[in-house]
């Protein structure tokens, strides 16, 4: 019997200003970044709209980049904002992805690089660049509390712009 297949949804945030009076985690997105956080949204209405939990960095950068794509995706996912995807390593990554819950097929991570390169590096075995709005879908048979090196493949990469 074959187990169905869990997708996971890894989106780095739209592009971010750097302002000389804001710490990291508070740095806003560009105006780019607000014109290609709706085209991203649109892009997963079209390739994987059953999200149905994300889970989203508290940095500004990365809750303004779903605030602004949530609306274009048809499906209404549970969001989570979880502190241990801001700064996270791949290795941090995948202790969030391990709790992702049995009955969830798809999931989204919304956060930041180098970290979520690096997972999907880990997840698929293969070196990948995700710029800003960049988007990757993963697909694995295996239960999120046994996703671990090269078990999911990459399904798309797509670089939405508004």
């Amino acid at each position: 019997m074959v187990d169905a297949q869990r997708k996971l949804v890894v989106v780095r945030h739209a592009k971010s200003a750097w302002p000389d009076d804001a710490d990291d985690v508070d740095r806003p997105l560009t105006d780019r970044g607000r014109r290609d956080a709706p085209a991203l949204g649109r892009w997963l209405r079209e390739h994987a709209a059953a999200i149905e939990l994300v889970l989203c960095s508290p940095a500004v950068r990365a809750r303004r980049t779903w605030e602004l794509a949530a609306p274009e995706v048809p499906a209404e996912p549970v969001l989570k904002h979880d502190d241990r995807i801001y700064a996270a390593s791949a290795r941090e990554l995948l202790s969030v992805v391990h709790e992702i819950p049995p009955a969830v097929m798809t999931a989204a991570v919304v956060g930041h690089n180098p970290g979520l390169e690096d997972l999907v590096g880990l997840l698929t075995g293969e070196p990948v660049v995700l710029k800003t709005a960049a988007v990757a879908v993963l697909a694995t048979e295996a239960p999120w509390a046994e996703v671990g090196e090269d078990c999911a493949t990459a399904v798309e990469f797509a670089k939405p712009r508004g």
